[in-house]
């Protein structure tokens, strides 16, 4: 059955800081909190299309510090999402929710317990305190830890989220922010490369020439690293890359944006199996699922390209299931 989630804004409110990259409107394209009114016939118009599609869905509050807002507020549309839960089991699986690792204690994850919420993300964006004190986070990698360590021993899936190209960040860093994410055992992540949005102090920074974030190549080789450690490691990397939205494109100033940008680094490490793979100057049949064609030729073909170069030449067999293998044919 699929699965997916049906997404539940709360923008900035409850959040207690404005970290240097936050326009939350232009990332979320909403402005004001969900009316327990508007939630109950979001998750009500939903049903009859879930069910058309033969797809469950987590009711996912996303968009702010969940776990920040006023607690009424919060149990109110806890309340209202359990029901559908239990209402309706063939269409709804699970409630989860984004948050900020400072805003998590036993007592807040009582209540998150008692309402059946499943999955608990936090937005770590980085575990190097250089990084976070410059962005404006305020909170520590320690809060991290600590907050991780409670929600496993809760029992709430782990997620975490890291960004990329941050004010004072490097591939380095993010690297190691990676390691710590496995370290503590996450069961999924996304990461964000930073998008420079107008009205932040990102935007103020690059202006004076003091700040920019890294450019599109560095982002997809490190994103394309990123990925195979997480995979590696049994870790679902759930998104990559902000989603498409026009406001986003309006807004932004600098930094990666890209709707694309997943398959991009997949098809990087296709084409580091590829070099691994193949004898220059070889002529080659290469066997794949058909999911893989477009991330094994690369986006405009660059595979090809960068293989041509090696006097490599490929042509490509769907073979259902399988990853990548090839046959040398000349």
């Amino acid at each position: 059955m699929k699965q997916t989630n049906i997404s539940v804004f709360i923008p900035h409110y409850g959040c207690r800081h404005i970290c240097s990259f936050c326009n939350q409107k232009t990332i979320s394209g909403h402005s004001e909190p969900v009316t327990e009114a508007e939630l109950e016939d979001l998750l009500a118009s939903q049903i009859d299309n879930l069910r058309k599609k033969g797809a469950k869905a987590q009711i996912a509050f996303f968009g702010g510090s969940f776990t920040a807002i006023d607690k009424d507020y919060m149990i109110r549309l806890l309340a209202i999402a359990k029901r559908f839960v239990d209402e309706y089991p063939d269409c709804y699986d699970g409630i989860r929710c984004s948050t900020r690792p400072d805003c998590i204690d036993e007592q807040t994850l009582d209540i998150l317990k008692s309402y059946g919420m499943t999955a608990i993300e936090l937005g770590a964006q980085s575990m190097n305190d250089e990084v976070l004190s410059a962005n404006r986070r305020g909170h520590t990698a320690e809060d991290v830890r600590r907050a991780s360590r409670l929600i496993k021993q809760y029992g709430f899936e782990l997620g975490l989220q890291m960004m990329t190209g941050l004010y004072k960040d490097t591939p380095q860093y993010c690297i190691d922010t990676a390691r710590e994410f496995i370290e503590l055992g996450c069961a999924t992540v996304r990461i964000y490369p930073t998008v420079i949005l107008k009205n932040t102090e990102l935007c103020r920074l690059q202006s004076e020439g003091l700040y920019d974030s890294f450019t599109f190549e560095q982002t997809t080789q490190l994103c394309a690293k990123l990925l195979k450690m997480f995979c590696d490691a049994g870790i679902s990397v759930i998104r990559m890359g902000l989603h498409a939205s026009r406001d986003v494109e309006e807004n932004m100033t600098g930094g990666v944006y890209h709707p694309a940008l997943r398959e991009i680094a997949e098809s990087i490490l296709y084409l580091e199996k590829m070099n691994d793979m193949f004898v220059d100057g070889g002529k080659y049949i290469v066997y794949t699922d058909k999911r893989n064609i477009s991330k094994i030729i690369g986006q405009g073909g660059k595979n090809r390209t960068e293989l041509a170069r090696r006097g490599i030449s490929f042509r490509i067999k769907e073979e259902k299931g399988t990853d990548i293998r090839a046959e040398r044919i000349g």
